[in-house]
């Protein structure tokens, strides 16, 4: 499903301060996996992310997604078939949108754009059952600004619009860490029972080890670029993890 080969990126090139993040990486997600990723600061979780999604291109190596090859394709033509939601809630919606059309938006990923679109009537429904399944009351809002949702409100919809189109792969880039314990709670709960049901390929970066041990189906440990740890989730013991020095958080 996700494949990336020999993988070579250097930040600050020909500075003093150049970086090489990863150096011959490579990593294989199959299909319908739900990787959690941990790992201290400056492990390479983000750089990953940003390179599955385009935002960045390796200078060597190659990505692959299906049996497409995606390596030399910016983030806005990978987008069709990408889903991600960052940590910043502020993220991956317009503020001045209304919740419908932010929907609406997310339901043209995998169409050509136009600088203009309309709002399909058609959809409302559609969209109200959808964010029903949300459990937070807000189907009855699809006037209302994505600006005056709550931090938690608001990551719930970016999710819905991030799997509106059902992606290839789901990026989460601690998408639950700028929220309060109870959203946080309920966004993760949101993001599994969204995974599940849409049989959803995805990769959630996290520093809370009871969120890494709670979800997802393989383990990840990322330590300055390279994969320190691999393994599905049935196979682990969380006390390798803690006599690898990782504490309450990776």
């Amino acid at each position: 499903m996700l494949r990336l080969n020999n993988i070579y990126i250097k930040f600050n090139k020909n500075m003093i301060d150049e970086k090489i993040i990863f150096e011959n990486f490579s990593l294989h997600i199959k299909k319908g996996e739900f990787v959690v990723i941990i790992g201290g600061n400056g492990a390479g979780k983000s750089t990953l992310m940003n390179l599955i999604s385009g935002s960045i291109l390796p200078d060597k190596g190659e990505i692959f997604i299906d049996s497409q090859n995606v390596t030399n394709l910016h983030e806005y033509q990978r987008a069709k078939f990408i889903g991600r939601v960052f940590q910043d809630p502020l993220k991956g919606s317009a503020p001045n949108l209304t919740i419908e059309e932010n929907l609406s938006l997310a339901l043209l990923r995998d169409k050509k754009r136009s600088f203009s679109f309309g709002i399909n009537k058609n959809n409302q429904e559609f969209f109200r059952q959808e964010l029903k399944k949300l459990d937070l009351g807000i189907e009855d809002r699809l006037e209302s600004k994505m600006g005056v949702l709550s931090g938690g409100q608001r990551q719930a919809v970016t999710l819905l619009m991030a799997c509106l189109v059902k992606p290839k792969i789901l990026l989460l880039d601690e998408h639950t860490a700028a929220l309060d314990p109870k959203s946080s709670v309920k966004i993760l709960e949101l993001t599994e029972k969204i995974i599940s049901e849409h049989h959803i390929t995805a990769l959630m970066i996290t520093h809370n080890l009871n969120n890494a041990k709670k979800f997802g189906n393989r383990l990840i440990m990322l330590e300055k670029g390279q994969i320190k740890l691999d393994t599905l989730k049935k196979n682990i013991n969380f006390n390798d993890i803690l006599d690898l020095n990782v504490k309450e958080k990776v």
